[in-house]
């Protein structure tokens, strides 16, 4: 039986779903999202998908070998403040760290701005009698007293979750381990994390946020999980099931539980990890991923072929120092809500969602979303949404924009426009966070639009940058669960030394990464019979500094006698890559040395488009830019490689629709996607 390989990706409104065979043939499928159940929206769009190959969702599962999974359930727990009621338990005088934080403020020029109400209220942040030195030796003994009754509150507290995270215990985890030990056994049916599982190593304020986190999100995302898989074992899956990660990785649904918090970019790395494969595909080595959803829009960066990883993220407020791709969020997607209050005209943040959705859905929404203003502007066809899946309700889209046209002082073609201008203006601050703000020149990058929502805005989005080109592939509304199938699996360990570098002689380096290499080997080797591939890197500073930075060590010649001194010089040309400049004569420190162990697996890949026999002729729309106008409807599954399209013009496939501007160039290439080429000259400010 032919053997499907299934990414899916559950967004704030759709989810998304692509089986792909032996052959590289692809199918695709969009069903509506279930928050209050997620994995409902997952076997409905299932059974779709089964729909769309001719089987039974029975039929599809039994001849799936692997499932690869970006789930939004650690997302929306932190979010929403949803999670697990916590409890902390931490060294005798070390509660208060979660809420000093690292004694600033994200605004730290707002002096009204309150600090964001810890995870962890005061009363169940718990002190508990022990203390380790900084070298990991014992200064005072786990206080069997103190422990039960730290234990006893918790009971009595009614905490679901609770996260243990001693002083130093990154560099002895005997104290962690004993308590967690004692929790088993006293309150079984209690979630744990530990610090020294989930982030073991140095900073304290990371490293209990990242484990108070963790604690959050974890009982949500077990359940999950755990119903997930119950329901497609029930259905006939007998291949695997695997989780993406915020580093970009997949991992066994074991691990997903565990490391909750390496969770909540899931979604978003997929979206790399596509990029990534299309930067091979079209050899363009540096891109600028642009993924627009019903909520949000996702902005990386694809240098080199790629991606940065980091491990100073966070959520929500919340800092969650474990590695993940380097990815900005923007609230702004097609179901932004557009507002007039306090004389300022904005959309978004705040967003439709799913349920009720944009108010063209149907669902009872009466607000204008950006969707609705695409609608009125004529960018879309009420009658072939998803394919003629769903009927846009005109109607009710006229009724939400001409509540705020009055309050405007505009018409409703005018304060369309201005919904679509603005979102436009809101996805470029986006990508100007990514680039300008660090240096980076996005004109010298393409644009890979992707994302359901992204269509109709990226060729305005990069002429307001001058970015000078857009690619969008067939796949473009489903490329983060497409991604998926091309992610390897990965398991990452860290260890902690601080000191100068100069006092680790070669020998005890390669000791240091032997060590994590063995371990990170061994564990991935439980997932997969492929050979692991090891990924070393470092985060090191200078002396004076507080921060350090991330330095790849992949390359360097390790059984070279020099190798300490390689190292210190791959972490001065790091630095001057970064900040301009390096200082060699200063002192290096050594923090963390880290390794991936990647297995990879067979990579998703695309045929070349079959060329049609012939291109039937485009269909016409009138459409609103700077007035209305008639332009070309061309079937993006009807060109043919090599076909060009002079702008404007609009280009519809059954989950998205592209907007080509006036003198912009678009080219079908092999693979039959949409290669635009903007015409040169001015930024697109006052322009759609």
């Amino acid at each position: 039986m032919t053997q499907f390989r299934i990414g899916i990706d559950v967004g704030g409104t759709f989810t998304d779903l692509v089986a792909i065979d032996r052959d590289g043939a692809t199918v695709f499928a969009k069903s509506p999202s279930t928050p209050a159940d997620p994995s409902l929206g997952v076997l409905a769009g299932l059974e779709e998908l089964a729909g769309r190959l001719g089987l039974g969702l029975r039929a599809l599962l039994a001849g799936t070998e692997r499932i690869v999974h970006g789930t939004t359930v650690a997302t929306n727990a932190l979010l929403e403040r949803k999670g697990a009621r916590v409890a902390l338990l931490t060294t005798e005088g070390h509660r208060d760290v979660l809420e000093m934080r690292e004694g600033l403020k994200d605004d730290r020029y707002d002096l009204r701005s309150p600090p964001p109400a810890p995870l962890v209220p005061r009363a169940l942040r718990i002190g508990v009698r022990e203390r380790l030195r900084a070298d990991g030796s014992v200064a005072i003994p786990l206080d069997d007293a103190s422990l039960d009754a730290a234990v006893a509150r918790v009971r009595e507290s009614g905490a679901t979750s609770v996260a243990v995270c001693y002083l130093h215990a990154y560099r002895n985890p005997a104290h962690e381990i004993a308590t967690v030990e004692r929790l088993a056994r006293d309150l079984p049916e209690v979630s744990v994390s530990r610090s020294s599982d989930v982030l073991p190593q140095i900073k304290e304020y990371e490293r209990v946020s990242t484990t108070v986190v963790n604690a959050y999100v974890g009982p949500a995302v077990q359940r999950y999980l755990a119903r997930l898989e119950h329901r497609l074992r029930e259905g006939g899956l007998s291949g695997s099931l695997f989780i993406i990660l915020s580093h970009g990785g997949m991992a066994p649904v074991e691990e997903a539980g565990r490391l909750a918090a390496a969770t909540v970019l899931s979604g978003p790395a997929g979206g790399v990890a596509g990029a990534r494969l299309c930067a091979a595909m079209l050899g363009i080595p540096d891109l600028i991923p642009f993924d627009v959803g019903g909520t949000s829009t996702d902005i990386s960066l694809i240098v080199d072929g790629q991606a940065a990883l980091s491990g100073a993220r966070g959520l929500a407020g919340e800092r969650i120092a474990l590695r993940s791709l380097d990815i900005a969020s923007v609230a702004a997607g097609g179901g932004s809500l557009a507002s007039f209050a306090d004389g300022r005209f904005q959309v978004g943040p705040e967003s439709a969602g799913a349920v009720p959705g944009p108010a063209c859905y149907g669902g009872g929404g009466t607000r204008p979303a950006v969707t609705d203003a695409n609608l009125l502007l004529g960018y879309l066809d009420p009658a072939t949404f998803l394919g003629g899946r769903k009927r846009l309700d005109q109607a009710a889209a006229e009724a939400a924009v001409d509540a705020l046209a009055p309050r405007l002082g505009l018409s409703r073609d005018e304060t369309a426009l201005g919904i679509h201008r603005l979102i436009n203006l809101r996805m470029a601050d986006g990508i100007r966070l990514m680039t300008l703000r660090r240096g980076v020149d996005p004109r010298r990058f393409a644009l890979l639009s992707f994302g359901g929502a992204a269509g109709l805005h990226a060729v305005a989005v990069a002429r307001e940058l001058e970015i000078p080109r857009v690619v969008v592939p067939t796949v473009a509304s489903v490329l983060s669960a497409w991604g998926m199938l091309a992610s390897d699996l990965r398991y990452e360990v860290s260890r902690t030394h601080v000191g100068e570098s100069a006092a680790v002689d070669d020998e005890g380096l390669r000791a240091i990464f032997s060590d994590l290499e063995a371990r990170a080997g061994a564990r991935l080797r439980e997932w997969t019979d492929a050979p692991p591939r090891i990924e070393r890197s470092a985060e090191m500073r200078y002396g004076e500094q507080v921060f350090e930075i991330d330095v790849p060590l992949d390359d360097l010649a390790w059984d070279a006698p020099d190798l300490v001194a390689r190292v210190h010089e791959r972490f001065h040309a790091r630095h001057e890559e970064l900040f301009t400049y390096a200082s060699r004569d200063q002192e290096v420190v050594f923090v963390n040395a880290r390794v991936a162990a990647v297995g990879a697996v067979p990579a998703a890949s695309l045929r070349p488009a079959e060329i049609p026999a012939a291109a039937p002729s485009p269909g016409e729309r009138r459409i609103f830019l700077d007035g209305w106008r008639t332009v070309p409807v061309h079937r993006v599954e009807a060109l043919v490689p090599g076909t060009t399209v002079a702008g404007p013009a609009l280009f519809e496939a059954e989950t998205t629709t592209v907007l080509a501007g006036e003198g912009d160039v678009v080219t079908v290439n092999r693979y039959g996607w949409l290669d635009i080429a903007l015409r040169p000259g001015e930024g697109a400010r006052g322009e759609t």
